[in-house]
């Protein structure tokens, strides 16, 4: 089969290396890809947003099965658009990528469904959202509507950061029109957790579980970020917490989606706070997340190509899906300012100096050649793999148990370098002590 994969960042490069193990599968191609995903597929220079061009290339080449990654292509409606041409796409449509690109639409859903989530009000109107601060108490939590790269989350400590949050999201538009309405939520204490699912339209799958680490410092402080770094299995998950997801979050949310129309077939997100009242849902996305994927898919024994058909045709209650019990901790590495400004073009050293058992995917890389560099070089032909995001590569390791894992992928990403590189150095730390 030819496949497409659509985005060019980590979690394109771990469905890209999961993909290529199949014995199914046969040319790869990504749009646009970046540095690591190179080395298993053909990289074509095709933004994820430009649809009309994505649609031609995957006519002229014959694409069997495009995979979507990114959230804003979802939202713009790729896989209406592929569909349509009569190439399979794996990924919800735009009806349902709402459930991402818009947080009211998505708690209207959660409350309409009796889903468990936190208590929330929106606003359009800046003086009317002003005059409402702490009306939940603090710390607030403060969101923009639409999309905004995983960094449209405030969680303001007292009234002036709340203000000083809404005059930036609302008042001078930093996230743009994400901002134009936004969603105020009470405060939930607990621990964050993440459960990505296979669903299509009828049956709806988790698979292992993962933990993430939003903020950019240690001990979870500073800004939010995309996601610092993940392990699975998460190490909250017991038996009462996953019947606990099933029968109060997974059941009524394939539900709901029956009961408005909403044939979702893909990949659901579920941002989950594990409170003393229960889970609780914070949000959800409508595609592999970045970085639990990761730390996921080296864990899945089965064929991934077999689930997407499954879930495509509507056959995913047939589809036997296996784990391994290995361990998976991945930490990322990124540039230095993330999430703030950050410049790019930063060379990388350390790749090829690594335990053969770690992988490495990258997230925001580019290749560049040698006469591209300042400074002498061996050669013009000589080629460089250089920083070209904020998260730029995530370093994933098994292990026999979460430790052995976690002790694997720091040793190797001490050996990474690059220009003001950071990285978090508690991931598969906090929670441990309350989840034993």
């Amino acid at each position: 089969m030819k496949i497409l994969i659509v985005g060019g960042g980590g979690r394109e490069h771990a469905i890209a290396w999961k993909l290529a193990k199949s014995p199914k599968v046969g040319e790869i191609y990504c749009a646009p890809g970046n540095a690591g995903i190179a080395e298993i597929a053909q990289c074509v220079d095709i933004k994820a947003e430009d649809i009309d061009g994505i649609c031609r290339f995957a006519k002229d080449k014959g694409i069997d099965l495009a995979v979507i990654g990114p959230e804003v292509a979802l939202s713009m409606g790729i896989v209406d658009e592929l569909t349509e041409i009569g190439v399979k796409a794996f990924g919800p449509n735009k009806k349902c990528a709402q459930l991402e690109s818009s947080k009211s639409f998505t708690k209207a859903f959660l409350a309409r469904h009796s889903i468990p989530t936190a208590g929330y009000r929106e606003f359009t109107d800046i003086e009317q959202l002003k005059a409402c601060v702490g009306i939940f108490g603090y710390p607030m939590v403060i969101k923009a509507d639409g999309l905004a790269a995983g960094k449209g989350v405030v969680i303001a400590e007292d009234e002036a950061a709340a203000i000083a949050a809404i005059d930036q999201i609302m008042g001078e538009r930093i996230f743009g029109t994400a901002g134009d309405k936004i969603v105020v939520e009470e405060f939930l204490s607990g621990i964050e957790a993440s459960v990505l699912c296979f669903v299509d339209g009828n049956t709806i799958v988790p698979m292992e579980s993962a933990q993430d680490y939003k903020r950019i410092f240690d001990g979870d402080k500073g800004p939010n970020t995309g996601g610092m770094g993940t392990y699975s299995p998460s190490l909250i998950f017991n038996e009462r917490l996953e019947r606990q997801i099933r029968e109060q979050i997974l059941e009524p949310t394939i539900k709901g989606f029956q009961k408005d129309g909403l044939n979702f077939k893909g990949i659901l997100f579920i941002g989950l706070m594990i409170t003393k009242e229960g889970p609780k849902v914070i949000e959800f996305n409508n595609r592999f997340g970045d970085p639990e994927t990761q730390s996921v898919l080296p864990r899945l024994k089965t064929d991934l190509l077999d689930i997407m058909n499954a879930v495509i045709e509507e056959k995913l209650a047939e589809q036997i899906i296996e784990w391994s019990d290995t361990k998976a901790v991945c930490v990322i590495l990124a540039s230095g300012g993330y999430p703030g400004s950050y410049e790019k073009g930063k060379i990388i050293s350390g790749l090829n100096d690594l335990d053969e058992d770690v992988i490495v995917f990258h997230s925001g890389t580019k290749l560049i050649k040698g006469h591209e560099v300042p400074g002498p070089s061996e050669s013009d032909e000589s080629s460089f793999i250089a920083t070209d995001g904020g998260r730029v590569l995530g370093i994933t390791a098994l292990g026999k148990t979460h430790e052995e894992a976690r002790k694997k992928a720091y040793k190797n990403a001490a050996g990474i370098y690059f220009e003001g590189v950071q990285y978090r150095k508690d991931i598969g730390l906090l929670n441990i002590k309350t989840a034993k």
